[in-house]
């Protein structure tokens, strides 16, 4: 990631803060989190299959033990970036395989700014009034350096693949 880290230390505390009221119970965030982004793009959820098997509507994929285990991983990449607000670049190589694992299963860059939305949302809903303006500029900037991140690992396939 860019030497320049994006982030302030009070953008840093912030984000820290936050998450730490939120990781306690991250599947549960994680269905707040992923209710909205099947809200906000239904299309996304051919995407999530797992044996083969087509889910008929967001609460059966959202209610799914597959899919509660795929809401943890996404919760534990979100910690790892907040464990590593002051080296980022350390996860570089992860969050690029991680861009194209996504790829491979057929997720668009597009799709990131849904889940980043989605991500706000879910913080809005379970900070409340905790969730300023600063700290929705912490969250953004966060989100934006680990999506730039996975998308380096769409730009390294070759071309035709």
């Amino acid at each position: 990631m860019e030497s320049g880290m994006p982030l302030s230390g009070g953008q840093r505390a912030l984000i820290r803060e936050s998450w730490r009221r939120v990781s306690g119970s991250p599947v549960q965030h994680g269905l707040v989190l992923f209710t909205r982004l099947f809200d906000l793009d239904p299309d996304l959820l051919p995407l999530f299959q797992y044996n083969c098997k087509q889910f008929a509507s967001p609460q059966e994929c959202l209610s799914a033990p597959e899919f509660l285990d795929h809401i943890r991983k996404v919760m534990l990449v979100i910690d790892a970036a907040v464990s590593h607000l002051e080296n980022l670049s350390c996860l570089e190589e992860y969050l690029c395989n991680l861009g194209k694992k996504h790829q491979a299963v057929g997720v668009k860059v597009e799709s990131f700014s849904t889940v980043g939305e989605s991500l706000l949302y879910m913080l809005e809903k379970c900070l409340g009034a905790a969730f300023s303006p600063e700290v929705q500029e912490a969250w953004s900037k966060l989100y934006t350096a680990v999506v730039k991140a996975m998308q380096r690992g769409w730009e390294t396939l070759p071309e035709g693949d």
